[in-house]
């Protein structure tokens, strides 16, 4: 019975590390990266089969569309939330082929976490969520759920002010931030990460109508980075109490050793790219994430699906930049 469930938790776990998001420019060797995920992931997915409970995953992500016009088509879900949610559910469907009781993905969506630090407001991100709860039930991805902070008891009683949301979350499940910097600073894989969300901040304020200097954007990136991170942490220490044995993705790349996994949902221009920082963008009938600016450089045609713009089209022929 054990070699059964190691030989079932390792078919399922391959399933994951095909998908697995790395670091740009790791000098590790991939299958020796893999190994070491292996030692800390496999007895976990183990013990839900030997209890022949489905795969829990939890996955912090689907906060809100980017601010900036120049990276998204808008403000709410499109071909790249669809794409992406619809490779999750496939992603437990095909568990299911190795594990008759299959697996279910809770996506812990993360907006109302940071809304303060990102400038997207909490009811746009209302109104993102309730659309990917749509589209979820709209495509019948069965194997998906959807979890807010709100949605936690002990936070439940709170959803009329987020503020206090936010700072009750803080109060309760934060790392103090002079600890953080401090822990980013001093380790290679946190200062990647501190770099990639000061990048995405400085992005995401560098929007048509900003009129500061790159200067002061920068400062300001580097210091809310910071906050999100806090915040992330504290999201993802809530998580791990409510859902102590829960398989753990991330939409960043992750230490190898890490509890939690790094995964890609779609092929991207780099090892950061979300679904809500891009625009997925149709390259000769293979969909790739990029920015919107990068589309519209290539030369990309516009798609329209029932009059919203879901995504561009590239044939790359046509597109010397993209040879």
């Amino acid at each position: 019975m054990h070699g059964s469930c190691s030989t079932t938790a390792s078919h399922i776990l391959n399933e994951i590390l095909h998908y697995r998001r790395r670091f740009s420019g790791s000098d590790q060797d991939i299958s020796l990266e893999n190994d070491i995920v292996t030692l800390t992931q496999l007895p976990r997915i183990q013990t839900f089969i030997s209890a022949n409970l489905p795969i829990h995953f939890i996955l912090p992500a689907f906060p809100a569309k980017s601010p900036n016009p120049n990276k998204v088509l808008g403000a709410v879900p499109d071909m790249a939330e669809k794409l992406a949610l619809t490779f999750l559910n496939s992603l437990c469907e095909n568990i299911k082929s190795h594990y008759a009781p299959g697996a279910r993905l809770t996506i812990c969506s993360d907006g109302h976490v940071f809304s303060d630090l990102i400038n997207v407001s909490d009811a746009t991100i209302n109104t993102y969520q309730n659309k990917i709860k749509a589209l979820i039930k709209d495509e019948q991805l069965s194997h998906l759920d959807v979890l807010n902070l709100g949605d936690i008891e002990e936070f439940s009683a709170l959803t009329d002010d987020y503020d206090v949301l936010r700072s009750t979350l803080l109060e309760g499940y934060a790392d103090p931030l002079q600890d953080i910097r401090e822990h980013l600073i001093n380790d290679e894989d946190g200062t990647r990460l501190y770099r990639a969300i000061t990048r995405f901040m400085f992005e995401d304020g560098l929007t048509p109508d900003y009129q500061g200097s790159k200067t002061a954007l920068q400062r300001d990136a580097r210091q809310r980075a910071y906050g999100v991170i806090q915040s992330s942490w504290a999201w993802g220490n809530l998580l791990a109490q409510c859902f102590p044995d829960a398989i753990r993705l991330s939409i960043h790349p992750q230490p190898t050793s890490s509890l939690k996994m790094g995964i890609h949902m779609l092929p991207t221009k780099d090892d950061w790219l979300t679904p809500w920082h891009g625009t997925a963008v149709d390259v000769d009938g293979t969909f790739v994430l990029m920015r919107k600016t990068e589309a519209m450089e290539l030369n990309a045609e516009p798609v329209w699906v029932d009059g919203n713009h879901s995504h561009y089209s590239l044939d790359s022929r046509k597109s010397a930049k993209c040879a």
